[in-house]
């Protein structure tokens, strides 16, 4: 079965800098959208960036300029580079493979930014 599955998570200090990645397994990984969804305690599952399998990018307001999405085929990996991090950030992030109607969730990777 597919499998993504997260890993960069963890605390840092506000104005520090994380790298998330989502490694896939048992997916044409270059046929499918991904992007990088959080979810922060209390709130709604939210889109923070995704590209295509295009590589085209799309971003939240909230992150524009911050994090950056990028993608290497060749290791069936997505990134997230998280700059500038904000305590507002703090959030369990979620890989998500999309191809018209299947989509796929990792299991998730707790982001905490705090002093």
């Amino acid at each position: 079965q597919v499998q993504l599955v997260e890993s960069g998570g963890g605390l840092v200090q506000p104005g520090g800098s994380l790298r998330l990645s989502c490694a896939a397994s048992r997916i044409i990984f270059t046929i499918y959208a991904m992007g990088w969804y959080r979810q922060a305690p209390g709130n709604q599952r939210e889109l923070v960036a995704n590209i295509t399998n295009g590589g085209s990018t799309n971003y939240a307001d909230s992150v524009k300029g911050r994090f950056t999405i990028s993608r290497d085929n060749a290791k069936n990996t997505v990134y997230l580079q998280m700059n500038s991090l904000k305590p507002e950030d703090t959030a369990v992030y979620y890989c998500n493979a999309r191809w018209g109607t299947l989509g796929y969730w990792g299991k998730g990777t707790l982001v905490t930014v705090s002093s």
